[in-house]
């Protein structure tokens, strides 16, 4: 699937945007389900993301709540993904706490794999996946030259050992199951994500390349993430 490319001329600009689509796509998911089921990434943008959210007292009881990965770190460890959402949007809002599903890192990568997969059993696919992307271009911790998960017959949820950045042991939603989601949104900012993006739109097998939409694939850059020597956007 082609991704689209959608241009911010900063993050400010950008997040907004991305809080009013998220929060349309919630509503049209459900007036047709009567649920919406969301994927958080981590990461500065994503959480000016979340606090955004929370001014908008965004989400109630029909948010469901997923992540695309997660440090194998302490539940109250401050680099835990699930711990910067709650303290910025979640804890706060009006998404019920069942409803807010935190990947169990803290047992360790091979149970908390097992534990999310048995979890996200029988759960719907999910409407939107937001995600972000690495230098490298790794997104969710689905790093290069490992195992992305990208079979259809692919765990749901796979234990990740030895990543290339701490910790080493993460638990990640595989590429299989992140491509059924109906829209998946990769968030990018900064100017160190250039190379990357240039690789990517060349076509080089990436991991951020592996994952896709079933209805779209966007990907929500500022200005100075887009590469400078492409010349599609002008700012």
């Amino acid at each position: 699937m082609t991704t689209e490319w959608r241009v911010f001329a900063n993050p400010d600009a950008l997040i907004d945007a991305l809080a009013g689509a998220l929060q349309a796509e919630a509503t049209a998911a459900i007036a047709a389900r009567g649920v919406f089921h969301l994927v958080l990434a981590g990461g500065s943008t994503p959480r000016a993301l979340y606090q955004v959210l929370a001014e908008r007292d965004a989400g109630d009881a029909r948010w469901h709540i997923w992540y695309g990965d997660e440090r194998c770190l302490p539940t109250d460890h401050a680099e835990r993904n699930s711990v910067v959402v709650e303290s910025v949007w979640l804890a706060a809002s009006r998404i019920p706490a069942g409803n807010r599903r935190p990947i169990p890192a803290e047992r360790g990568a091979a149970e908390a794999a097992e534990v999310y997969a048995g979890w996200l059993a029988g759960v719907p696919d999910f409407d939107v996946a937001l995600l972000g992307m690495g230098e490298d271009g790794h997104t969710a911790s689905l790093f290069p030259g490992r195992d992305w998960g990208t079979e259809a017959d692919s765990p749901d949820v796979l234990a990740v050992a030895g990543a290339p950045k701490p910790p080493p042991e993460r638990v990640s939603l595989s590429a299989a199951r992140l491509n059924r989601s109906a829209k998946v949104w990769f968030v990018i900012t900064g100017t160190s994500k250039r190379d990357a993006l240039r690789q990517w739109q060349g076509g080089e097998a990436l991991p951020v390349a592996a994952v896709h939409g079933r209805e779209e694939t966007a990907a929500w850059l500022d200005a100075v993430a887009w590469p400078a020597d492409d010349h599609r956007w002008q700012g």
